[in-house]
């Protein structure tokens, strides 16, 4: 699986490339799952620009993107977009247009809960471990880690040469991930050497303009369906290698 992130916490100052209204992130979708994508992450953005789990922002999104894809849609679900855990829960569960799946970074405050009423409306979860974070170690003694939809294993080392050491680093201290599937991926500087190391081990990978903006040459992308087409091109020769 190869799934795309299309925007992130970017903003309109990172290009116009990057889909921030929720008819741009449907055409991004669209483009990048007729390229490859077999998922599609998305942070919902009010007009402003800003990432929001309001139910007000989040549905025109989902509506959109679903109205023009028949893959799997999520969202993230991260501290940036609002920082107090309580809110964050109230956000969740007012929800009127529910996601396929939502992200939990399982080393913030108040993941657990998220990540408990997430599964209760009938959401995945994809429990996100950071590293250079706790979230391995607390997602190794939670007792939700049998029933996420996966783990999502984000290498946030950016320097090209010491990505793939910190991915395999972040791998072991996931040891079994409690049985679930991984899907591995890096950002900025270490988006592609990441992408491929999951290619060689068989895990499901992402990439898109939250992840990079950047061709594996240094060229800037022109979309990220033009990134996934390039790391469907990555991951499979990577698979390849023996």
């Amino acid at each position: 699986m190869v799934q795309v992130c299309l925007n992130g916490n970017r903003s309109a100052a990172d290009g116009m490339a990057v889909p921030m209204s929720p008819q741009e992130m449907a055409r991004s979708a669209a483009d990048a799952v007729a390229a490859g994508a077999t998922s599609v992450r998305v942070h919902p953005k009010t007009p402003c620009g800003h990432d929001s789990l309001s139910p007000r922002v989040l549905a025109p999104a989902l509506e959109a993107i679903r109205a023009r894809v028949t893959v799997p849609v999520g969202v993230a679900t991260g501290a940036w977009a609002e920082p107090d855990p309580a809110a964050r829960l109230a956000r969740v569960s007012g929800w009127s247009e529910r996601p396929d799946f939502a992200s939990v970074d399982w080393h913030e405050r108040g993941a657990e809960e998220i990540a408990a009423r997430l599964l209760d409306l009938g959401v995945g979860v994809e429990a996100g471990i950071r590293s250079g974070t706790d979230g391995a170690a607390r997602f190794a003694v939670s007792p939700l880690g049998p029933r996420v939809l996966r783990v999502l294993a984000e290498v946030t080392d950016p320097d090209l040469a010491t990505a793939e050491a910190s991915a395999e680093a972040l791998l072991a201290a996931l040891g079994t991930a409690a049985g679930r599937p991984v899907l591995l991926h890096g950002a900025q500087g270490g988006t592609w050497p990441v992408l491929r190391l999951a290619g060689r081990l068989g895990f499901a990978t992402r990439v898109g303009l939250e992840d990079t903006l950047l061709l594996p040459d240094g060229r800037r992308a022109a979309s990220s369906a033009e990134l996934v087409a390039e790391g469907l091109v990555q991951y499979g020769a990577s698979s390849r290698t023996p």
